[in-house]
C-alpha cells in the first residue's frame, strides 16, 4: 500500500487484502488475470474510472509515454462522473484502496488517478 496521504491508497490488486485497505476499489477497466472475485475482496468495480481504451492502447505502460498518457487520463478524469463516486466513498471511510494490475508500480493509471484525487481533496 502507498501514498497514505488522505483517505486514498494505491495497491496492486496481486498483493494479498489487509484489514487496514478499507473501501477496497478496482480502477481497472478489465479484471486482473488470476485474481478471483473472493480473492479480491472489493466493495466495488469501478470500470468507468479507468482511461478510455483507445487512451489505454496508446499508453500500452511505455514509460516514455507516460508524461502524455498523463495529460490525456487527467482530461477524461475531469469529464468523469466516476470521480465523485470516488470522492463520496472517501467521505463514508476512513481509506478507500484503489486497485490495479499493472506491473509498474509508478508508471500506471492508478498513480494519475491517485494524485488527481488527491488535489480535488485537497
Amino acid at each position: 500500500m502507498e501514498n497514505a496521504d488522505g483517505p486514498f491508497v494505491i495497491k496492486r490488486i496481486y498483493e494479498d487484502p489487509a484489514d487496514d485497505d478499507g473501501c477496497r476499489v478496482l480502477v481497472d477497466r478489465l479484471w486482473p488475470r488470476g485474481v478471483s472475485k473472493e480473492r479480491a475482496r472489493l466493495e466495488l468495480w469501478l470500470k468507468e474510472i479507468a482511461p478510455s481504451p483507445p487512451l489505454r492502447q496508446e499508453f500500452a505502460h511505455m514509460q516514455e509515454r507516460f508524461a502524455d498518457f498523463r495529460a490525456q487520463y487527467e482530461a477524461e478524469l475531469e469529464q468523469n462522473p466516476a470521480v465523485g463516486q470516488l470522492l463520496d466513498l472517501a467521505r463514508g471511510h476512513t481509506r478507500v484502496t484503489l486497485l490495479y494490475g499493472a506491473r509498474d508500480p509508478e508508471v500506471n493509471h492508478a498513480r494519475v488517478l491517485l494524485e488527481f484525487l488527491q488535489a480535488r481533496r485537497g
